[in-house]
């Protein structure tokens, strides 16, 4: 089949899916699941994430197909489009996901600094003072001095590179000094 007669067929399942049709969906997944997993899986490198992606994926294409105009491109451009930003937003629900799961608990993870009244006094300050100190640099200092996590599985948690991880700590640090100092 060559490119122009597979770019009319999908158009005019887009067009089919648009009305209403599940038959065109289930014609229009058969035909171009395949590619779009691939896709999906490169970006997501997680297959049951990537199936699960590609489903919602189809779920859009349902509910957009009448906005697909084939002047503007060919309808596998279209359909790529759908799934790649499918599978980036599934990044960026999970990256949300993970730095909220982090930030959540980082009160408790405090050290117990003793028993004695002046110790509750310092360990209530330390909690103060983190918690005016920037989301990902108080995440950093906690995982990174109450639970020793290096600035290599800083980096892989955070999904960013080891010097942010290390410019996150310093700057945390020089804010929490600051704080303190003034406490």
């Amino acid at each position: 089949m060559g490119s122009a007669q597979r770019d009319g067929d999908l158009a005019r399942l887009i067009e089919a899916v648009a009305g209403g049709d599940q038959a065109a969906l289930r014609a229009l997944y058969d035909q171009t699941a395949p590619k779009l997993l691939g896709i999906v899986l490169r970006i997501l490198r997680d297959r049951g994430a990537a199936e699960d992606t590609l489903q919602e994926v189809f779920v859009r294409i349902w509910q957009r197909a009448g906005s697909y105009d084939p002047r503007a491109g060919a309808p596998l451009v279209w359909l790529v489009a759908i799934a790649r930003n499918g599978a980036i937003d599934r990044l960026r629900q999970e990256k949300a996901a993970r730095l909220t799961q982090v930030e959540e608990g980082w009160l408790e993870r405090l050290p117990d600094l003793g028993d004695g009244e002046g110790d509750l006094a310092r360990r209530d300050a330390l909690a103060h003072c983190l918690g005016t100190v920037e989301v990902p640099q108080r995440e950093c200092l906690v995982l990174a001095y109450c639970e020793g996590w290096s600035r290599e599985e800083l980096a892989a948690r955070f999904g960013c590179p080891a010097n942010t991880v290390k410019t996150w700590l310093r700057r945390g640090l020089i804010s929490l000094r600051g704080c303190l100092e003034a406490a």
